[in-house]
């Protein structure tokens, strides 16, 4: 029997080969489109924006500081990955938030051998918008408040130390949300509601959030993450019994 932990990984595991099913391939597709232009667009800005700062930041630096050029590009690279990274993660999420939203729909369908849900169409698309981006909004008001604090604690001397730990948990914990959220919201369960129940699967949570954490962490490979992740939180769902939350029985 897994454990808790192990059985969040399995999810994640078992998602792609729903992907693959003929009647889900637009809903993938268009998930994936959306990762593609965002994250080449960031990447042409992100390079631009850096070598125009480390140029203008060079020019400035007498000539027998230019050996500082080695020492800062490592530097500026880091800086330029972590923040491409971030920034991707939410600009993605937020204009492809309605069709993630659409591919956790069809996922349930097909795990639960019933549609409850209206059929896909501009209409119901362009309905969804608002809802959709109004829940990622909400998912942005719950990071910031304790982003912040995380952050500035990168800042003090030896408290630092645990800086770096509570962040992994925190994203990881995040990555559960976010994706969870998407067949929560389908089914009308309210926020609230939606972090209690991540909260009674902690266990769970903390492994497919920890799951997808790793997968963003591969290069080009990330670009695919999303819609995995999509149908690997609507496994979760179904499976831990979110249904049967929302429903009562």
């Amino acid at each position: 029997m897994h454990s808790p932990v192990a059985q969040g990984f399995s999810y994640f595991r078992e998602a792609l080969p729903l992907l693959l099913r003929p009647g889900l391939r637009l809903f993938v597709i268009l998930p994936l489109l959306v990762n593609l232009l965002v994250f080449g667009g960031l990447i042409v800005f992100a390079l631009q924006l850096f070598n125009d700062t480390l140029a203008q930041l060079m020019s400035s630096v007498p000539d027998w500081l230019s050996w500082l050029d080695w020492l800062l590009w490592p530097l500026f690279v880091v800086l330029m990955l972590l923040t491409v990274f971030f920034t991707f993660s939410l600009l993605a999420n937020l204009i492809a938030a309605p069709f993630n939203g659409f591919l956790a729909e069809k996922i349930e369908v097909v795990l639960r051998g019933r549609d409850d849900f209206p059929p896909f169409s501009l209409q119901e698309l362009a309905a969804m918008v608002p809802r959709t981006v109004g829940r990622e909004l909400r998912k942005l008001a719950y990071f910031l408040p304790r982003a912040i604090p995380l952050l500035l604690l990168t800042f003090i001397p030896l408290i630092n130390l645990i800086a770096i730990p509570l962040w992994l948990l925190f994203g990881v914990w995040m990555l559960a949300i976010q994706y969870v959220d998407y067949p929560a919201d389908n089914n009308k369960l309210s926020w609230p509601d939606m972090l209690a129940w991540l909260r009674e699967k902690r266990w769970q949570s903390l492994g497919f959030g920890g799951t997808v954490y790793l997968a963003l962490l591969v290069p080009f490979a990330n670009i695919l993450v999303m819609p995995v992740a999509v149908a690997g939180a609507t496994l979760f769902w179904v499976r831990e019994g979110g249904v049967e939350r929302v429903t009562g029985r």
